[in-house]
């Protein structure tokens, strides 16, 4: 670690390797030769004199990139792209002419960037779909754990822990679907010049508009994308990063929303994210057991989605063909906001595969409201026993108030059930309305939801991306 200069905590403290390594020089790099290949295939097998042997040699030196001679060219010229043409070339002699022919700088640079971005998207999903599976999970182990329902953070009709994960879930397979959008409709620029235009390779060939029609689906394909955007300026269109940060933006605000139910739920001792025999929760408070890991989530989460204005500021403020005023910002907002999704969504892991539920404290809990949510089952059991409708409702609201002064001016325990007894309107006993307060009766149908939830939406998913799971989070800090 560097002690003497500013490096960022997203690539020291939250993303993992892999998304780091698909941001970094040598992915980059490495890419470019692998588009100026194409470029070069392409050219040829559409009858430019282009030779196999020039082929073979740019191949042969693919991976093995000479930094310090593009390094040292690019001090004297101070153009990374023509610093690496050149560098390319002195590997490859025989190619060295025919590198980046007809093409721009927004050849390998734009390509790359799409090309990144879908990888990076890539990972992305593997851990949004590994989320959705432990939350899955988790739904399921706790399907029928009846617990209080909050409406405005005040208590309200019970539901159940499996329930209440569930509309986590379905907010992260939201996502997943835009995702999949957005990564399914991605295209790439091909090589169509310094304005759009095609113009350099009518002069390559001879004008020959179908054969020039060939050359962006030809790129395309060996690229492994299916086809590259019908029209452009010099650059793809900086739409494409407001799309592609608008989804980003979309999981930090799921993961955000998550993470600060289960605080709430920490601080009222009811579920708890995961906390190591050694981890210290304060310097102050030795006792503390603070949710630090979903105060992250929440940190980096409110980042990223104000990351997104970036491209869409950038998208709306390009010139005509292009202007560069979009560089120096792309190079921050795009890798940074996957740095940091990638270090959300590798928390939400840890966070849900670690979750402890506390049963006993929900219980308690539910157990001190529950008397108000049994008020209306108890005046249908009173008319039953033939009181009459209207009175018993005034009664129990007024019997309502008095329990909740009691409790929240006295301190003391929610009495309703003890003043219900006592009241001869309802000719109800205290163990006829003891009876009453079973949780599991007030939980409307959150089981029988969650289950089909799991079984008709989320296990079609899971089954599609089987693939892809198995991924366990490795958190630094």
């Amino acid at each position: 670690m560097s002690t003497d200069r500013y490096v960022s905590p997203l690539s020291e403290r939250y993303a993992s390797k892999e998304m780091q390594y698909i941001f970094s020089p040598d992915m980059k790099f490495r890419t470019w030769r692998r588009l100026w290949i194409a470029l070069a295939e392409t050219e040829k097998e559409l009858g430019l004199n282009i030779t196999q042997e020039q082929i073979d040699e740019l191949k042969a030196h693919a991976d093995d990139i000479n930094y310090d001679v593009a390094k040292e060219r690019e001090r004297q010229v101070r153009h990374d792209v023509m610093s690496h043409v050149y560098a390319y070339g002195v590997q490859c002699p025989k190619a060295k002419g025919i590198i980046h022919l007809g093409a721009t700088s927004c050849y390998v640079g734009d390509n790359t960037d799409i090309i990144v971005m879908a990888e990076a998207l890539k990972l992305v999903r593997k851990k949004l779909v590994n989320v959705i599976a432990e939350l899955s999970r988790f739904a399921d182990k706790y399907k029928d754990q009846p617990t209080l329902a909050f409406t405005h953070f005040q208590p309200a009709q019970p539901t159940t822990v499996g329930k209440r994960a569930t509309l986590w879930t379905q907010e992260f397979l939201m996502d997943l679907e835009d995702l999949e959008y957005v990564l399914g409709t991605l295209r790439l620029l091909g090589s169509k010049g310094t304005t759009g235009t095609q113009a350099s390779f009518l002069e390559l060939f001879d004008g020959d508009q179908e054969t020039i029609d060939k050359i962006d689906p030809m790129i395309a394909e060996k690229m492994g994308f299916e086809n590259c955007y019908p029209v452009s300026g010099q650059t793809y269109s900086r739409k494409v990063d407001t799309r592609v940060l608008n989804v980003l933006a979309g999981i930090a605000a799921s993961a955000h929303k998550m993470s600060n139910d289960i605080r709430l739920l920490q601080h009222l001792k009811e579920v708890e994210e995961p906390f190591e025999k050694s981890q210290i929760g304060s310097s102050a408070m030795a006792y503390k057991r603070n949710p630090m890991r979903s105060e992250r989530i929440a940190s980096l989460s409110r980042y990223v989605m104000v990351d997104a204005l970036n491209p869409a500021i950038t998208s709306a403020t390009q010139w005509f063909e292009r202007t560069l005023d979009d560089s120096a910002n792309k190079r921050l907002s795009v890798p940074e906001g996957f740095l940091a999704i990638d270090g959300i969504l590798d928390l939400c892991l840890n966070v849900v595969d670690g979750l402890v539920v506390y049963p006993k404290v929900i219980e308690k809990r539910l157990r001190s409201e529950l008397p108000f949510m049994a008020t209306e089952n108890i005046m249908m059991d009173a008319v039953k026993a033939g009181g009459d409708r209207q009175e018993l409702h005034e009664r129990i609201r007024e019997l309502s108030m008095e329990a909740g002064r009691t409790v929240k001016v006295e301190g003391k325990d929610n009495n309703l059930l003890e003043l219900i007894a006592a009241d001869p309107a309802f000719n109800l006993t205290l163990e006829e309305l003891e009876k009453t307060m079973e949780p599991s009766r007030y939980v409307g149908r959150a089981k029988e939801q969650t289950e089909v939830f799991l079984s008709k939406t989320v296990q079609p998913v899971l089954e599609a991306h089987k693939e892809l799971l198995g991924v366990t989070a490795e958190i630094n800090v």
